[in-house]
């Protein structure tokens, strides 16, 4: 253990220093010193889907959840729950702890019957608060795609433009003719040719078969993103394996496809 930690071959999300070297938190830590939170919630989303394992992405989310610009103090216990999970012996446990305590009673102030309800009902409760959660880290998700094919558009769009500019009027006379020539000289010999021969298909290209894949069995209280994470897949390719699937209508023994990695 000691070779290996001295190689540097723990991996990304053992270790403290790379998770806060990720660019998009870089960038989230950025964004929060200049107040701009929301942008700062995002950017430590997508360090999240890089490595979601990195404790430090989840401590900051819950820092910006729990603080009064953003307030979402279920999100914020999420997140120092998982710090807890995967930072389990931290300098910061016992502030943790302190900070999802506080965000419980925030939540049982805002509700005032959260006391007189039964198990069930808070069972429910924080399962709503959860696929809220995991609605708001999907928004942030398709958010990213359209990012990202609008982006490609526009790279595309430049580059076609670019090739119809570099054509001169020449350039397309030469071709056209070439184009014509090449299309006549096969008619012509066509025109002489009494017989024709059919190839035979002696070497059929057969069907590439499909990469296999995995399944899962809903559980109760299961989201698509704790999926995600279980199987070190990314939400977006989660989605995409499953296309059909509604996170709100997800039912206790539902199989859902598990994308290999």
């Amino acid at each position: 253990m000691i070779c290996l930690i001295a190689a540097g071959c723990l991996p990304p999300g053992d270790n403290q220093l790379d998770e806060q070297k990720e660019p998009h938190f870089l960038t989230g830590k950025s964004q929060v010193n200049s107040m701009d939170f929301q942008s700062a919630i995002d950017s430590f989303e997508k360090a999240l889907q890089v490595n979601p394992r990195s404790a430090s992405a989840h401590f900051e989310l819950a820092w910006l959840y729990e603080g009064d610009k953003i307030d979402d103090p279920a999100a914020a216990i999420y997140h120092y729950e998982q710090f807890l999970k995967l930072r389990p012996n931290s300098d910061k446990t016992d502030v943790v702890k302190m900070h999802i305590n506080s965000c419980k009673q925030k939540i049982a102030s805002s509700v005032s019957v959260i006391g007189q309800m039964s198990p069930e009902r808070q069972r429910e409760l924080e399962k709503l608060l959860a696929e809220n959660k995991d609605l708001k880290e999907q928004v942030a998700a398709l958010k990213d795609r359209v990012s990202k094919w609008e982006a490609y558009y526009v790279s595309r769009q430049a580059a076609t433009n670019q090739a119809v500019s570099n054509v001169t009027p020449g350039s397309q006379s030469t071709g056209a003719t070439a184009a014509v020539r090449s299309t006549a000289e096969p008619v012509a010999n066509a025109a002489r040719t009494t017989t024709s021969t059919r190839p035979t298909p002696t070497n059929a290209v057969r069907p590439v078969a499909p990469a296999a894949t995995r399944s899962h069995a809903v559980k109760a209280g299961e989201t698509p993103a704790m999926i995600a994470r279980q199987y070190g897949v990314s939400l977006n390719a989660l989605q995409a394996a499953n296309p059909q699937l509604q996170p709100t209508r997800m039912k206790v023994g539902q199989v859902i496809s598990i994308p290999s990695q």
